[in-house]
């Protein structure tokens, strides 16, 4: 009985060390690193979820066309917003529910946009990054979207406001923090219309759980829509099949009729 108990307080051991560091890697320091020794994030990454049709928790519910049944229809989820809910002023709660009632006319991404940090890395599309000393670049297959990142230059100003924003990069430890400011107030984060203004802030933050996992992180801050900052988060997956890599996915094309057809002449 004394043998049993000491086992079962080894594994207790073993699930709590697991659960308060997020696995051996988070605090082993066995991951992928580059020449310089800074946490290697080279790779294809992707999201899982459906947090790309809301970020805060929602049931299962019909989609914008019921000719579609049910594959139109959306799917349920946890959310990825730290607390359940976005703490928007009153006004800011009332326009996002404007916006999503027309969700399909209104959205950004539906008409081939670029769609703005954070929304692009939890898509359900993979993306890319090529890490260097000096720049960090990702390379999203939706809409073939792309962004620089400039790593220990915190004197870089941005040079006009951006779909994709300006982002400033420096490393804390085996965590790279990436600061995104100057987006513009177009992008929205959500099908279900969740969205910021022009001051928005988003500083985002990726550690290595394993060689194939990472957990990334966003603080979002906007004093004109929100009452405090607030959180998501999500793991992204390395994707392993061979030969992966990121497929030519320029929606314009699919979205011309719906933006200018009604401009055509009738025959």
């Amino acid at each position: 009985m004394l043998r049993i108990r000491q086992k079962v307080t080894i594994l207790l051991s073993i699930l709590a060390l697991f659960s308060v560091t997020g696995g051996v890697y988070a605090q082993g320091g066995d991951i992928p690193r580059t020449a310089d020794g800074r946490p290697d994030f080279n790779g294809i990454w992707q999201a899982m979820g459906s947090a790309h049709y809301d970020i805060e928790p929602h049931a299962a519910d019909f989609g914008p066309m019921f000719e579609l049944g049910a594959i139109g229809a959306i799917p349920g989820g946890l959310g990825i917003v730290e607390g359940g809910e976005i703490p928007y002023t009153a006004a800011a709660r009332q326009k996002q529910m404007e916006n999503k009632a027309s969700w399909l006319e209104l959205d950004p991404v539906v008409k081939c946009y670029m769609p703005g940090i954070p929304r692009a890395n939890y898509l359900p599309f993979p993306f890319q990054i090529i890490q260097s000393p000096e720049h960090v670049v990702f390379a999203y297959e939706f809409a073939s979207a792309s962004r620089i990142v400039y790593v220990d230059q915190p004197d870089f100003e941005a040079p006009i406001y951006s779909w994709m924003g300006h982002n400033l990069a420096s490393y804390e430890g085996d965590t790279l923090v990436i600061d995104v400011t100057d987006q513009v107030p177009d992008t929205w984060f959500d099908h279900a219309g969740n969205h910021h203004t022009e001051s928005l802030r988003v500083t985002e933050r990726f550690t290595h759980l394993s060689p194939d996992v990472v957990m990334y992180e966003a603080t979002l801050e906007d004093p004109n829509v929100y009452t405090r900052p607030w959180k998501v988060k999500f793991p992204l997956y390395r994707r392993l099949e061979e030969n992966m890599q990121l497929l030519e996915y320029k929606c314009v094309e699919f979205t011309e009729e719906l933006i200018y057809g009604h401009l055509r002449k009738a025959d």
